[in-house]
């Protein structure tokens, strides 16, 4: 399947801006995004924009929001092509970061056999992987605190091999991204592929699906983090997230306190498989990445409330 660009150019050719010197001592990157519409994935848009970088975005739109990045559109360093990455396709970049997948249990077990096969875990992955290694780019995956299941070492350091179901209805996700890592290691042990792995944490804020699903905990700011391990001698994997606990009940009144004092909380039953506790050991991204997250939940829920607002507001009156 070809690449469908919304850009004005002709898309049986691919526009490369001429690269010139950003600041002192770093010359400007090459970046593709897969996933790059997505939550997390347009953050990090921002941030590589931000630095000066020349960014494509590859995605398909299955959960990502073209809205997300419309702000870039008229940038010349950037550039948005329609794409699945189950079918491959040549660029020449210097990093690829490997953000495309659906992340959310509502999206992931939409059709369970797609997720694990086609829906980037498989297919996406190491379509991803031979484009970094036939143009000699650096890799990064977007693991996920998943790989770990339902824990029985608590915190969970990198070194835990995790406690998964691998029959269970989450196990598309689970297993799909674990093989995904093994794939990552795979091509750097046999084929020399510079890699770096990161396993994100449960994330929310501004631009999260509306219907995602999950619980909040760690507000975006593993984009740092992400670029911390790019740009690193470190290959991982490193656990991104917040190592602060709540309960859900907790959690709940935190979100009726910021929303609407008179919100009635439910107490229904878990979901199947949903791990009973998880907290990331961040130790290892704080010591070789110098991340840890920054913006506390009380800080962080009336950003992502507002943005919430905003969007149903914008859906309505559009309706």
């Amino acid at each position: 399947m070809r690449a469908v660009s919304f850009s004005q150019r002709d898309t049986n050719t691919h526009y490369r801006p001429a690269r010139v010197p950003v600041g002192i001592g770093r010359k400007r990157m090459r970046v593709v995004v897969t996933g790059g519409s997505g939550f997390v994935g347009s953050h990090l848009v921002d941030r590589l924009i931000e630095r000066g970088d020349e960014v494509i975005v590859i995605d398909n739109f299955f959960t990502g929001r073209q809205e997300n990045v419309v702000h870039h559109l008229d940038n010349p360093r950037f550039e948005l092509i329609r794409h699945d990455v189950v079918e491959p396709i040549l660029l020449e970049v210097d990093q690829i970061y490997h953000l495309a997948c659906p992340a959310s249990p509502v999206h992931y077990k939409y059709n369970p056999v797609k997720t694990i096969i086609s829906f980037t875990n498989v297919m996406g992955t190491l379509n991803m992987l031979g484009l970094a290694k036939r143009i000699g780019a650096r890799f990064l995956l977007t693991s996920t605190s998943e790989v770990y299941g339902d824990p029985l070492e608590h915190p969970q350091k990198e070194t835990y091999w995790g406690h998964v179901n691998p029959i269970g209805v989450r196990s598309c996700y689970d297993e799909g991204k674990r093989t995904a890592e093994t794939l990552t290691m795979d091509y750097h042990r046999g084929a020399g592929v510079e890699v770096r792995i990161a396993r994100i944490f449960n994330t929310y804020g501004p631009r999260m699906c509306l219907d995602d699903g999950r619980v909040v905990s760690n507000f975006v700011s593993q984009v740092d983090g992400l670029m911390a391990l790019m740009e690193g001698d470190h290959i991982g994997p490193f656990n991104l997230g917040n190592p602060g606990e709540f309960t859900m009940l907790e959690l709940a009144q935190m979100v009726k306190e910021t929303i609407d004092e008179n919100v009635t909380i439910e107490l229904r039953e878990n979901t199947a498989d949903d791990p009973q506790k998880r907290k990331p050991d961040i130790s290892k991204a704080k010591e070789l990445l110098n991340w840890e997250p920054k913006v506390p939940l009380r800080e962080g829920l009336p950003k992502m409330a507002s943005d919430f607002r905003n969007r149903i507001l914008n859906e309505n009156e559009g309706n």
